[in-house]
C-alpha cells in the first residue's frame, strides 16, 4: 500500500514535473491567444475516450440492496468533457431518506453490527480495502468520468490513498478505549467512547471517493451506522465503492445511499429526529443552513469541513524555480476545485517579477484536456455552473485592475474547460482574492516583510489551511504560529495521509477529520461511576 510519502512523489512525477507542450501563444494583450499547440487542441476537443467500466449501479442503497427511489424520479449525472449525460440515477427525497434511517436506525439499536466484536469490525474492514484495491481501475474510472479529473490522478493516487485511509481505521478499530479515572472517595470511576449512533454525512463532487472515505471510514471503525447523500455532480463512484463494502461483509443498514438534491434529501438527513450526528463537507454557505437545520431539529452534533482562500507564502530566501513548480501545484491540483486550494498565492517584493514571469510560463505549459488522455495534467471543471462562475470570477479580475498573465479564457469549444489562468498585481480587496473561486484561477499579490504579510493572510474569513516556502527555520517557525489556519504545509502542500487530521478556523468549519481526531466525531463519552464498598456499611 502506498505511504504519504510514495503518495507525494506520485503527485510529484504525474502532477508537479513542468510539460515542455505550450498550451498556447500569449496574445499581446497579455491574454492567451487562440494559436493553441496541435497536442493540446487536440486533447481537449478530439473524440472523447470512452471509459473502459460499465454503470452497474444508479440506484439509491437502502438496507442492503440497490432500489429506485420512492417517487421512481431520476436526475442526469454529466460528462464534464462533454455536457453529455452519463447514467441517470435515482433521485432520493424526504421518504427514501425515512426509509434509511429507519434501516440505519435498527442495523444500530437491533443489528449485529454494534454487538460485533471490534476485531470482527476491524476485519471486515481490511475485506473492503483489499476490495477497493483490487477494483482500483474501475473506481478511478468512474471518478473521473463523472467528475472530469485526470484518470492518473485517480488511479495512482486518491483510490490508493482510500485504501490507505480504509486500512488505517481498520487498525483503529479495536483501540478505542475510555480511561480510569482517579476520584475523591471510595468509587471507581471509568470512561466509555461508544458510538454516537445514525450518523447523516453529506459529500462534495470534487474528492467524492476520499470524502466518501474520509466519512465513511472512521464513522464504521467506531462502530456507526450511516445515511450518506452523494453529491448530485457526482454520485457514481461511492455508490460502486459502497457495493464492495458490502461484499466485504457489512451488514444491512449499516451504509446506505441516498443520492439527491441538498434542499430535499440533504435537509432530510440534516433535520430527521433519528439522525444523531451530520457530518458535512461543501460551501460556507451551505454548510451554515446545514447547522441551522441541524439546531431546529434535536441538536445533532455537526462536523463542518467548509471553504477557504488560503494563503500561500513564498518569502525572500526561496528557490524561485521550485517555489513557482509548488505554488502552481496549490492552485491547480484538481482544477483548482479544491477547498484548501493555495489561492492567494503572497510573493516577497525582492523576488515578486521573477516569480510572476516563471509562473506565467508555467501556465502556459500546463496540458489541458481529456482527462482520459495520458499526460494531460488538467481536465474540465465539474460543470457549467462552476464553469461559469470561474469565468465571471477571470472577468472581475480584469475589471478590478489585476495584469492578466495568462489563460483567462475558455478551453476548446465544448465541455468546461478552463484555461490556467494567473493574475498578478492583485489587491487584497479584489474579489479574486477575497472569494473562493473554486477554479484554475492563480492569484498573485506582492508582499514587503513577515509583519506584512501574517496580518494580510489571517485579513480573511476563512482558516482552512496555508503554504510556508522558505529555507529560514526562524521564519517557518514565525509563520506556523503566527497563521490562523488548521493545516500549515512548510515548502509542501496537499499532504493528504490518513493519520494527518484535517480541518479549518473561522468560517472554514469546525471539528477535524481523518487521523485519531476524526474518531472523536463519531463517539460519545459517558462515565460509569461504581461505589467500592456498599454504601451501607459506611
Amino acid at each position: 500500500m502506498a505511504s504519504s510519502l510514495r503518495i507525494s512523489k506520485l503527485l510529484s512525477r504525474s502532477f508537479l514535473s513542468a510539460s515542455t507542450t505550450s498550451l498556447s501563444s500569449r496574445g499581446s494583450s497579455g491574454c492567451i491567444g487562440t494559436g493553441l499547440s496541435k497536442y493540446s487542441t487536440e486533447a481537449a476537443i478530439e473524440e472523447p475516450i470512452k471509459p473502459s467500466v460499465q454503470i452497474e449501479h444508479n440506484q439509491l442503497l437502502i438496507n442492503g440492496q440497490f432500489v429506485d427511489s420512492v417517487s421512481g424520479k431520476t436526475f442526469p449525472t454529466m460528462d464534464p468533457r462533454t455536457g453529455e449525460v452519463i447514467s441517470h440515477v435515482a433521485e432520493g427525497d424526504r421518504e427514501d431518506v425515512n426509509l434509511a434511517v429507519a434501516a440505519a436506525r435498527k442495523a444500530f439499536d437491533q443489528g449485529p453490527w454494534t454487538r460485533m466484536t471490534a476485531y470482527e469490525r476491524q476485519r471486515i474492514l481490511l475485506r473492503a480495502a483489499d476490495l477497493l484495491e483490487k477494483h482500483n481501475d474501475e473506481l478511478a474510472a468512474l471518478e473521473s468520468w463523472d467528475s472530469g479529473k485526470p484518470y492518473e490522478q485517480s488511479s495512482k493516487v486518491e483510490v490508493p490513498m482510500l485504501v490507505h485511509l480504509f486500512r488505517y481505521y481498520a487498525g483503529w478499530a479495536d483501540k478505542i478505549h475510555g480511561l480510569t479515572v482517579p476520584a475523591d472517595g471510595p468509587y471507581h470511576v471509568q470512561t466509555l467512547h461508544e458510538p454516537i449512533g445514525v450518523a447523516g454525512q453529506i459529500i462534495p463532487w470534487n474528492f467524492p471517493l476520499l470524502m466518501f472515505g474520509w466519512k465513511v471510514g472512521p464513522a464504521l471503525a467506531c462502530g456507526n451506522t450511516i445515511v450518506l447523500k452523494t453529491a448530485e455532480q457526482t454520485p457514481l463512484s461511492a455508490l460502486y465503492a459502497s457495493k464492495l463494502l458490502h461484499e466485504a461483509g457489512l451488514p444491512p443498514g449499516v451504509l446506505n445511499i441516498v443520492s439527491g438534491f441538498g434542499p430535499t434529501a440533504g435537509a432530510a438527513i440534516a433535520t430527521h429526529m433519528d439522525v444523531d450526528k451530520i457530518a458535512f463537507t461543501g460551501s460556507t454557505a451551505t454548510g451554515r443552513v446545514v447547522l441551522e437545520l441541524a439546531a431546529r431539529s434535536n441538536l445533532k452534533t455537526v462536523t463542518l469541513e467548509l471553504g477557504g482562500k488560503s494563503p500561500f507564502i513564498v518569502c525572500e530566501d526561496a528557490d524561485v524555480d521550485r517555489a513557482v513548480e509548488l505554488a502552481h501545484f496549490a492552485l491547480f491540483f484538481n482544477q483548482g476545485q479544491c477547498c484548501c486550494a493555495g489561492s492567494r498565492t503572497f510573493v516577497h517584493e525582492s523576488v515578486y517579477d521573477e516569480f510572476v514571469e516563471k509562473s506565467r510560463e508555467r501556465a502556459l505549459k500546463r496540458v489541458v484536456g481529456d482527462p482520459f488522455k495520458a499526460g494531460v495534467e488538467q481536465g474540465p471543471q465539474i460543470d457549467s455552473a462552476q464553469f461559469k462562475k470561474i469565468l465571471k470570477y477571470i472577468k472581475s479580475g480584469v475589471e478590478s485592475g489585476a495584469t492578466l498573465e495568462a489563460g483567462g479564457e475558455r478551453f476548446g469549444d465544448k465541455g468546461f474547460y478552463v484555461q490556467p489562468t494567473v493574475f498578478s498585481n492583485v489587491q487584497d480587496d479584489m474579489l479574486i482574492a477575497k472569494e473562493e473561486i473554486f477554479g484554475p484561477v492563480q492569484s498573485i499579490l506582492k508582499f514587503k516583510d513577515l509583519d506584512d504579510v501574517i496580518r494580510r493572510a489571517n485579513d480573511s474569513p476563512y482558516g482552512l489551511a496555508a503554504g510556508v516556502f522558505t529555507k529560514n527555520i526562524d521564519t517557518a517557525n514565525t509563520l506556523t504560529r503566527a497563521l490562523r489556519a488548521g493545516s500549515v504545509f512548510v515548502n509542501c502542500y496537499d499532504v493528504f495521509d490518513a493519520g494527518v487530521p484535517f480541518g479549518g478556523y473561522k468560517m472554514s468549519g469546525h471539528g477535524r477529520e481523518k487521523g485519531e481526531y476524526g474518531l472523536k466525531n463519531y463517539l460519545q463519552v459517558k462515565a460509569v461511576v461504581t461505589p467500592l464498598i456498599n454504601p451501607a456499611w459506611l
